[in-house]
């Protein structure tokens, strides 16, 4: 916490001692004569999300068309009631893991206060 405070306060005062110096225009210069910035558009999702599709109407397409599916569906409506319940919490529990990973890697090294 004091750290913070330390950080917060020397921050403070650089900004408050740091003057501007006149260059004349030369950093307005520079910056008009940088190129304009180009949109970049990738079409990896695409390619991806196209990939993904056919693969899974080849998968399907191989299996037997629509058994494997049906038997699926037959095999999940016969299940007991606890094993469905216990499947949904395991994948809660899953989920918010990834979740949890996904939130501690965006803050890297720091610490929780």
């Amino acid at each position: 916490m004091d750290e913070n405070l330390q950080e917060d306060w020397l921050d403070a005062r650089l900004r408050e001692e740091a003057s501007y110096v006149d260059d004349a225009g030369f950093t307005a210069g520079v910056i008009q004569k940088l190129p304009a910035q180009r949109v970049r558009r990738s079409y990896r999702a695409a390619i991806l999300l196209a990939v993904t599709a056919l693969a899974s109407v080849i998968v399907y397409l191989l299996a037997g068309n629509s058994g494997f599916i049906a038997e699926a569906v037959t095999r999940f409506i016969f299940m007991p009631l606890s094993l469905i319940y216990l499947a949904a919490i395991g994948a809660g529990l899953l989920l918010m893991g990834f979740g949890v990973g996904a939130a501690m890697s965006k803050i890297g090294g720091q610490r929780l206060r």
